[in-house]
């Protein structure tokens, strides 16, 4: 029996997003605490359905920009058939109406969550009520998951799903993460939405706290 369809986001790859959602629920604060560009990173790719690909082509399935900027943060589960879905209305403000991301999707996407694919498509446009980013506009898809970085040091980050609910916490360690500025604009995108709320910084107890922990 196939599953139902969403029907508020018909695009939406169900069975795979709750399979990326499980996924990431499941990684472990080593996971999610260690160097960025060798182990939490990879596991993000690898939880929301993505390869690792940093040598490809743009647009032949590179991810090397996943979850790596303030913008490209939304794992996004796609059924087939949506795939292809352009800008080209315009609807998405601030993406290029040739915004075709077919063949990436295709190369880049695990098959081990189920049908569909994923992307980490931009959050441009996902405070709005209700949100009207690459991912529910373009996509007609709802995200499995939305990496934010938390104020006020931005050392870590918080996983929600797309109800602004928190899935997992985790630390950018390493080099390889991204630099404060785009920490903080990944931040101000989703200041005062639902994918803000569990945005703030905790202490080893998993308390509040307003500054980073010693």
């Amino acid at each position: 029996m196939s599953t139902p369809l969403d029907p508020l986001y018909p695009g939406t790859a169900i069975d795979r997003m709750l399979s990326v959602r499980s996924r990431i629920q499941s990684l472990s604060p080593s996971d999610l605490t260690s160097d960025w560009s060798s182990i939490t990173r990879p596991a993000l790719l690898k939880s929301a359905g993505l390869k690792d690909l940093r040598s490809a082509i743009p647009g032949q399935g590179y991810t090397g920009h996943a979850f790596n900027d303030w913008n490209h943060v939304d794992a996004t589960c796609m059924l087939p058939e949506i795939q292809s879905q352009t800008n080209s209305d315009g609807q998405v403000k601030g993406i290029s109406r040739s915004n075709n991301l077919h063949a990436g999707i295709i190369i880049a996407s695990l098959p081990e969550h189920g049908p569909g694919g994923t992307w980490s498509t931009c959050q441009l446009g996902c405070s709005s009520n209700p949100p009207r980013d690459v991912a529910h506009i373009q996509f007609a898809s709802r995200i499995a998951f939305k990496l934010v970085w938390c104020p006020p040091t931005y050392t870590q980050f918080v996983l929600v799903d797309d109800d602004g609910e928190i899935l997992n916490r985790g630390r950018g360690e390493g080099e390889g993460a991204p630099d404060l500025r785009e920490r903080e604009r990944n931040f101000k995108e989703v200041e005062g939405s639902k994918y803000g709320k569990w945005a703030f910084e905790v202490d080893s107890n998993g308390n509040k706290t307003l500054k980073e922990e010693l």
